[in-house]
Formats: structure tokens, C-alpha cells, sequence
């Protein structure tokens, strides 16, 4: 274990010489750079300015003491903190590491403890890195298992994984002007194009069908919304159970009119909400086997007429008031997002129903 003091930057903060030049010299033996302070206020002007892989501090000191010191690196400059102290009657261990200390050496100081104590901490220290990286890769890994799976969903309707693109950015767009939480939109990111994963279950003739829907088909579209919810069933991961949720519910329109169940308002999930309003802007803005691409001041007064109807009139509101930046978001994901030189300039009641 001597290699992580090897590679490692030490400072020793301690008002008395004797213990700063005993510990430097120990530690530089031991292979490390060691950098002493005499204060907190010396110690916290050298670390602002040069990084450090642990800080080893006593309590009690001139000016600014080590628990100060301390507090201002919680705040500042997270770094692991040992912390030293010949007062064992007026600070408890415990105390000490409630505090943000990640150990506790008691003076007079054996150095041979002191070097034992330092590497155990550097070698946790490696050990969460390599922790955070690990679940950093199995996340991406998993993420990637699921656009996966997305795609293969995709790829029955619309033939290309740019739909589900533009969703997460649609979507975190329209949360982040909603001041929902980072950790929410965050997740709508990675949920927000499973919307559709129950279409793998749709025949591609339906799917696919140039033309319009009889009756039979439309019933047959309709039930993505529950075989989706099935797919996406019983899962204990955060992400995939708010897939779920939309999956389910991004059909439902605020007037009740939507489907599989006919909710209205508010209690249709907000998720769903949001995901229902992004995949009519994009499914509008968007060629499709069945259709051409819309004008943008159709999609506009699409949207201003179906405000309160088909879709929350907040998340109206938000589209309308911000119209340009949801085309500009169109068209940088989808270069070839501009209308055909006959596209329709009106939406039929048939249209609007049978929006896949």
C-alpha cells in the first residue's frame, strides 16, 4: 500500500514546528509531497490554489482551528480530513467524523500509526473511485440496454432512432421551464422515449399503413399504451418505472377524451403530461408514413385550439410562449423537418384521432 502515499499530495496543517517538520519528513519518506501549514487560514489559502488528495490538520490552534478549518472544506473544497488532537477528554471519535473528519489520531503522534492510518484512508479513497466509475459504466450500460430496446420499438414505426432523441429533448426543455427538480427531469430524459415501446407489439402493416385506419386498426394502435405498461412492468429501477407511467398515460388528454382509460387533469401523471404535448409537437413537425410535415403556424394553432382539451393548458402555455425554441429543437435534430410544398393546412378531426 505504500505506492498511495507515493502518489499522493499531503498537507499537514499544525501550529507547532516540530510536529509539521516530524510529520513531513515521515511522509516524504514514505514517497508523498507533503505541503505544511501553521493555520487554517494559511492552510485554506494553500489548498484554494493547489489540490490536495488528503489533508492531515490539528484541532487546536492560533486563529482559525482545525474544526473551522474543517467546516470551511465541507463547504468549499471536498477533500478527505484526518484529524489530530492531544485533547482526548474534549472531542469524542465519533464527534470528530459527524463532523466530516474521515479519521481521528490522538497526540503524541506514532508515526508508524500515522502512516497505517493515512494509507487505510487513501486505499478508501481509491476504492469509491473505483466504485463511482463502475456504477458510472453499469448505468451507461443499462441505459444503452434500454434505447435498445427503445429502438427496436422505433424502428416498427418510424424507421429511425431521431423521434426518441428529439422526446428527451423536448421533454427536459418543457420540465426545465417547469422548475421541476433536476433529478426528475433527469430521469424524463432516459424515460420519456419508452413512451412508445408497446408498439413492438402493433403489427408493422398497422403501424406502417400509408393510409387511413379503419375502426378495427385504431383499437389495435391504441392498446401500445398497455402492452408498453406490461413490458415495462414490476421493475424495482426508478427510470423504467416512470417509463411505465408514461407509457400508459401519454395518450390520455386533459378533457378525458384520450386513452386506455379516459383520465382527465391532473390525474394524469405529470410525466405523461409532459410526454403527450412533446410527441404531438414532434409527430406534427415530423414526416411520417401517413403523413406529411405541418406548417409551424398549423402546429401553433393546433395547439392554441386544443389548449384545455388534448393537452394541459400549463404545458400550452409553455409551447406557445416558447414556439421557437421547440422548432429550433425540431430542426436541429431533424434537418429535413420542413413542410412539403402540399402539406395540408388544417387538421381534421380524423387527423387528430388517429395521431399514431
Amino acid at each position: 500500500m505504500e505506492m498511495l502515499l507515493t502518489t499522493s499530495r499531503i498537507l499537514v496543517v499544525d501550529d507547532d514546528p516540530a510536529t509539521r517538520l516530524l510529520l513531513r519528513r515521515t511522509l516524504e519518506k514514505q514517497g508523498a509531497q507533503c505541503l505544511t501549514a501553521s493555520s487554517g487560514e494559511e492552510a485554506l489559502s494553500i489548498i484554494r490554489s493547489t489540490p490536495m488528495d488528503l489533508v492531515l490538520t490539528d484541532i487546536h490552534m492560533p486563529g482559525m482551528g482545525g474544526l473551522t478549518f474543517l467546516k470551511h472544506l465541507n463547504e468549499e473544497i471536498p477533500v478527505d480530513v484526518v484529524v489530530m488532537t492531544g485533547d482526548i477528554k474534549g472531542f469524542r471519535y465519533d464527534t470528530i467524523i459527524q463532523k466530516g473528519a474521515v479519521d481521528f489520531l490522538v497526540k503524541p503522534l506514532e508515526m508508524t500509526e500515522v502512516v497505517l492510518r493515512l494509507q487505510r484512508v487513501l486505499r478508501e479513497r481509491c476504492l469509491m473511485h473505483e466504485l463511482e466509475m463502475a456504477h458510472a459504466t453499469i448505468k451507461h450500460s443499462y441505459l444503452d440496454t434500454v434505447r435498445r430496446l427503445v429502438v427496436a420499438a422505433e424502428h416498427k414505426d418510424e424507421g429511425t432512432g431521431d423521434h426518441i432523441v428529439r422526446m428527451g429533448d423536448y421533454c427536459v426543455l418543457l420540465a426545465g421551464m417547469m422548475d421541476l427538480p433536476d433529478a426528475f427531469i433527469e430521469l424524463l430524459r432516459y424515460a420519456s422515449p419508452m413512451h412508445d415501446i408497446g408498439k413492438i407489439g402493433i403489427p408493422d402493416a398497422i403501424l406502417s399503413k400509408p393510409g387511413r385506419l379503419t375502426d378495427k386498426e385504431f383499437n389495435v394502435i391504441k392498446t401500445h399504451t398497455t402492452i408498453g405498461a406490461k413490458i415495462l412492468a414490476n421493475s424495482s429501477s426508478e427510470v423504467i418505472r416512470l417509463g411505465q407511467s408514461i407509457a400508459l398515460s401519454h395518450h390520455e388528454r386533459w378533457d378525458g377524451s384520450g386513452y386506455p382509460k379516459g383520465i382527465t387533469g391532473e390525474a394524469i401523471p405529470l410525466a405523461g403530461r409532459i410526454v403527450c404535448a412533446a410527441d404531438v409537437f414532434d409527430t406534427l413537425t415530423s414526416r411520417r408514413p401517413y403523413k406529411s410535415i405541418y406548417p409551424p403556424h398549423v402546429v401553433f394553432e393546433f395547439f392554441e385550439k386544443r389548449r384545455g382539451e388534448h393537452f394541459d393548458p400549463d404545458i400550452t402555455d409553455l409551447i406557445l410562449g416558447n414556439f421557437d425554441h421547440f422548432l429550433a429543437l425540431s430542426h436541429l435534430n431533424h434537418p429535413d423537418a420542413l413542410p412539403d410544398d402540399d402539406s395540408p393546412f388544417r387538421l381534421s378531426e380524423r387527423d387528430i384521432a388517429e395521431m399514431r
